[in-house]
């Protein structure tokens, strides 16, 4: 299984406007923080996870040619607003729809959004077309298994994800976007070989884990490996990534794994 961070910034994303901090004007390019994302390929399968107001840059940078499949963690505007840039792989795709999983208030956003992509094919080529389905416990596909669960994230739930690929039995874990983990969402995620946990800044925040708590849910998660992501300008990667404990890392744009 390979896994592409597209993005692992905030919804502000770094460097931010008008800020000349220490972090936004840093040389080190895993301070530069599009808005996060993933691309998951498991067993020749291509998901894609959310989609950033910058996700076209993003699939240019990485080289990503082929989506199989999209998941919307939620209707944030961090992780929707690029989804219009999904028409060239419904190109790709022979002009059918983009299947697109997601809870209830994901799929209200990409209907107040994207009213004109929902069909079973593009108007034309060149068009999205998305096929909407709420996203259930468990995929079960050839290629291994999509389960899911409910992250509180403010005043609305996210998806947890947890990929495990049929051919290896490798696992990987992905909750961004999230205040907790609820005890049925540690439980889905043990057994991970990679998690990747929201851990937004040292200060608490409203809706977001903030280092502190996503360390401590990491402990109760117990993966050889985690990541950090969706990240703010208040962290340097270089000073951070040296203060976490072994096995816990700070992700960054580009960055691919081999689980």
């Amino acid at each position: 299984m390979e896994v592409i961070f597209l993005g692992t910034g905030t919804s502000q994303g770094v460097p931010m406007i008008a800020c000349d901090c220490g972090v936004c004007t840093s040389a080190d390019p895993r301070n530069r923080r599009m808005r996060a994302s993933i691309h998951v390929v498991m067993d020749g399968l291509h998901i894609q996870v959310d989609a950033a107001p910058e996700f076209r840059l993003q699939c240019l940078r990485e080289n990503i040619r082929w989506i199989d499949l999209f998941i919307l963690t939620h209707g944030h505007a961090d992780h929707i607003a690029g989804m219009d840039d999904l028409r060239r792989y419904c190109d790709l795709l022979g002009g059918v729809a983009l299947p697109v999983y997601s809870t209830d208030e994901g799929m209200g956003r990409v209907l107040a959004m994207f009213p004109y992509a929902i069909a079973e094919r593009p108007i034309s080529r060149g068009y999205a077309a998305f096929k909407l389905q709420e996203m259930p416990a468990c995929i079960e596909l050839p290629q291994g298994t999509i389960e899911s669960t409910l992250l509180p994230h403010g005043g609305v739930n996210t998806l947890g994800l947890a990929f495990t690929e049929r051919s290896s039995g490798k696992k990987f874990t992905y909750y961004t976007d999230c205040k907790r983990v609820p005890r049925e969402a540690v439980s889905l995620a043990q057994g991970s070989d990679v998690v990747v946990l929201d851990g937004l800044r040292p200060d608490p925040h409203p809706s977001h884990m903030n280092v502190e708590e996503a360390l401590a849910a990491s402990v109760e998660i117990g993966a050889p490996t985690t990541y950090l992501t969706h990240i703010t300008h208040l962290m340097e990667h270089a000073d951070w990534a040296s203060r976490l404990p072994a096995g816990v890392k700070f992700a960054y744009d580009g960055l691919r794994l081999t689980v």
